[in-house]
């Protein structure tokens, strides 16, 4: 099907249907999602070259995807992307994803908006003072970035969720329930989301006259083996903890492995309450015991972003340039109250 098939079916001007699917504010709201719905039903898909002449848009976004030999995948990553093509498949908009060394991620940057195949950029895993930002703020497209730096000045496009609020909750109940000693599984400690989630618990335990252990915390990558082995050096110490925070389900699934190998019962020998990105693959009712956890949905924060950046990019509507999300705690039946006393892990594996 060509423009001007498409234009009979609708019974609308070629003119109409073009501007429409360029993103011309003129064309009212209705008739764009008509145009856009005709094109989801009929395969259509105009030509790009000649849509980016008339326009001066490439219709895409570019991501920088951190990778390298021994980087460990990441799944939650999979699931903001989803989130992302939700939205962008709505308005035929295209991903130019550009793979990255770590280290070389700026220069990627620079070298992906110098290609001119994109109209606006996203990056992620924000780290402490992150050069990124400056960077991006200097280039001449549109961007957003997920999540937010640390030690300076918060003054660009974001989407985050308040991790220091959603860990200090989280800690705060179970002080509530008795524990004194917790422990945390967490992300690895260049992350902004990591280090704010440690003192989010840590101002929770300080409220309440305790302090921090840092024999009872692990940085590590969000995976089920670093979730195993963490748990399992936990219940090495001769005081173990009766409480954990995790980062992530991933990290829940190898804490959950590990307390379960010890003979240990969640929720009355052990609480865990872990952050749920809401996985598909992943539900925390599904654990052998639903999981307690603070939950805040990557996939949706995919699709938001993507509509913030192709609203500014087709100038559809004004949406905020800053948003923090508040996650949501859900109370499940991994945590109970603190048991009488530590230390049953060392004195079952004695006996």
């Amino acid at each position: 099907m060509n423009l001007k098939q498409l234009s009979q079916l609708l019974g609308l001007s070629q003119t109409t249907v073009s501007r429409a699917l360029n993103g011309y504010p003129e064309v009212n709201a209705e008739t764009r999602e008509r145009v856009l719905d005709a094109v989801r039903r009929t395969g259509y898909r105009p030509n790009r070259a000649a849509q980016r002449l008339a326009t001066g848009r490439a219709g895409s976004i570019g991501l920088v995807m951190p990778t390298a030999h021994g980087y460990p995948s990441d799944v939650h990553f999979g699931e903001f992307l989803a989130g992302l093509g939700d939205e962008a498949v709505r308005h035929d908009f295209h991903f130019v994803i550009n793979p990255s060394h770590p280290d070389d991620e700026e220069a990627t940057c620079k070298r992906l908006v110098a290609s001119g195949n994109i109209d606006a950029l996203f990056i992620a895993y924000m780290r402490e003072k992150d050069p990124r930002v400056a960077l991006l703020k200097s280039l001449s497209v549109p961007f957003i970035v997920h999540g937010r730096s640390i030690g300076i000045p918060t003054d660009y496009p974001y989407l985050d969720i308040d991790n220091t609020a959603a860990f200090h909750d989280a800690t705060k109940l179970l002080i509530q329930l008795g524990h004194r000693r917790i422990a945390l599984l967490n992300g690895p400690a260049h992350f902004a989301f990591a280090i704010r989630r440690k003192r989010g618990m840590a101002a929770a335990l300080a409220e309440s006259g305790l302090t921090l252990d840092e024999t009872c915390v692990q940085h590590s990558p969000m995976t089920d083996e670093h979730g195993f082995s963490g748990m399992k050096r936990f219940l090495d110490l001769p005081e173990w903890p009766t409480a954990i925070l995790c980062s992530s389900t991933v990290l829940a699934l190898g804490a959950v492995r590990a307390l379960n190998q010890a003979g240990l019962k969640i929720g009355s020998d052990v609480s865990l309450i872990a952050h749920d990105d809401v996985l598909p693959m992943l539900k925390p009712e599904n654990f052998s015991v639903p999981l307690t956890t603070t939950r805040s949905s990557l996939r949706s924060a995919g699709s938001r972003i993507a509509k913030r950046l192709i609203s500014r990019i087709l100038k559809l509507e004004i949406l905020p340039e800053q948003e923090l999300w508040r996650a949501e705690l859900i109370v499940r039946a991994s945590t109970g109250p603190a048991p009488h006393r530590a230390g049953r892990a060392n004195e079952r594996s004695a006996g």
